[in-house]
């Protein structure tokens, strides 16, 4: 049995590792979209590193699109097995994966016009909205703690790992000939004590396991609470200085713990008395499906319910959909709140946003998630001072803030206790993945310390064996 790891391998997003069980078998773990890479990005997305067609099964972790961002070229390069995630997993992905291919085929459009203009080679989409229809057909759902055999060799078993709605460990019992092998895929490790989702569960032992390694070389700030610091930017931005308050926000977790947070605030009396608009209409459509699925939520969030029903509304939430509603936003004048996906600031109407506000002074950009470094949110996080936006550069005048405590990825702590549950001895390989190389060797020597002896950190594309 082998291993090849070919996406978030000492990098964060592109999540593809290929379990070859014999040589008429192979097991994809998620398929995802690298994000935030610069003129790389392109390059890693159009090639897989491997035949789809040769894929027997794929099985997903969760729905972000850095996990399943790439299911529709899979599919349209010739994959035609079944796709297992959770039912909650499911719901989502049907969305986000329309929404990427609108995004795609959105932005060809736009370059194709410029190109048309230079006399330049049009260029085309990864995939269509066409492609990613005809990828649901294949979805095939798993519910939590349900061990199933996917056939006579393979079982599956997810537990819920928090992060995100449907995230979920993945577990699986192995055999090739006749000999047992127990192999669990992290995805995402959320956090314990969570904003609004159950902690990450327990998971079977494991003789390999892959772990995320995102902030393997931090500590979140437990100390202020998360409301207090968005209370704090409110204030300062909105109340003191009359200005804008943009937030990038992925569509999936961070909007609902943002809405959450200020939903607190009004309910503590403590809410400023503006608008809050979430502009996206992705970020719409998931907050729905979150309320659909309380059974997700931590016990005192489900009694919080039996208060407020809908723990995402306040007052002045108004809900932008159409792009000339968004556009209305660029001539308010006074403060406001505009909470807009994406989280990295990569992509959609956040990006216009920033934009159209980076060079006042009175605004504040506040990131309040993971940006890999050469996206507009990492630049922006790390203090540039130059940023350039749809081609065009810009000061950066605006305050940048930062509150690294709404990250849904585990910090170190989290990460180490996701782990306590195995006993070290049986444990044969730890593989580091999701994760930048200089986090992941630091989580490394943290892991060494605790008791793990064999820790790899995949490069990309290499196969490695199991039992070697």
């Amino acid at each position: 049995m082998k291993i090849t790891f070919h996406g978030a391998a000492r990098t964060v997003t592109g999540s593809k590792h290929l379990v070859h069980i014999n040589p008429n078998k192979n097991i994809l773990l998620d398929c995802g979209m690298f994000q935030g890479l610069g003129s790389q990005t392109l390059i890693l997305n159009s090639n897989f590193g491997f035949d789809p067609k040769e894929v027997t099964y794929v099985i997903i972790s969760h729905a972000h699109i850095d996990h399943i961002g790439l299911l529709p070229k899979l599919v349209k390069e010739g994959y035609n097995g079944k796709i297992f995630m959770t039912p909650q997993t499911a719901e989502l992905a049907k969305i986000l994966l329309l929404d990427s291919a609108h995004i795609q085929e959105s932005d060809v459009e736009h370059i194709n016009k410029i190109h048309e203009k230079q006399g330049r080679e049009p260029v085309v989409p990864l995939y269509t909205e066409e492609d990613a229809n005809n990828v649901f057909p294949l979805f095939q759902t798993v519910a939590f703690d349900t061990p199933f055999k996917i056939d006579d060799d393979v079982e599956l078993l997810y537990k819920d790992c928090g992060h995100i709605l449907g995230a979920a460990s993945v577990n699986l019992r192995i055999k090739e000939n006749g000999k047992l092998t127990r192999l669990t895929f992290s995805g995402d490790v959320g956090r314990y004590n969570d904003l609004i989702l159950r902690n990450p569960e327990n998971f079977p032992q494991a003789d390999y396991i892959l772990i995320e390694s995102t902030y393997g070389d931090k500590l979140h700030d437990r100390i202020t609470p998360a409301v207090d610091k968005l209370l704090g930017f409110l204030t300062e931005t909105c109340i003191k200085k009359g200005g804008k308050l943009i937030i990038p926000a992925f569509s999936v977790g961070r909007t609902q713990e943002i809405l959450y947070l200020l939903n607190q605030l009004d309910e503590q009396k403590r809410l400023p008395k503006l608008d809050y608009y979430v502009d996206s209409p992705l970020s719409i459509e998931t907050t729905e499906i979150v309320k659909h699925h309380p059974e997700c939520f931590k016990a005192d969030v489900q009694e919080e319910l039996k208060k407020d029903h809908d723990i995402f509304a306040f007052p002045g939430l108004v809900y932008t959909r159409t792009a000339e509603e968004s556009i209305k936003l660029n001539d308010i004048k006074g403060p406001c709140v505009i909470i807009s996906a994406s989280g990295m600031a990569e992509a959609g109407r956040v990006k216009h946003h920033i934009a159209n506000n980076i060079d006042n002074t009175k605004n504040t950009i506040l990131i309040v998630g993971y940006c890999e470094p050469h996206s507009l949110g990492g630049m922006l996080s790390r203090g540039a001072k130059h940023v350039t936006i749809y081609g065009e550069a810009h000061d950066v005048k605006a305050e940048v803030g930062v509150i690294q405590s709404l990250s849904a990825h585990g910090d170190y702590n989290d990460l180490s206790q996701w782990l306590s549950c195995q006993d070290v001895k049986q444990i044969r390989k730890l593989f580091l993945v999701h994760g930048e190389y200089e986090v992941q060797q630091g989580f490394r020597e943290r892991l060494l310390k605790k008791g793990f002896t064999d820790i790899e950190i995949p490069a990309m594309h290499q196969t490695i064996g199991l039992g070697d």
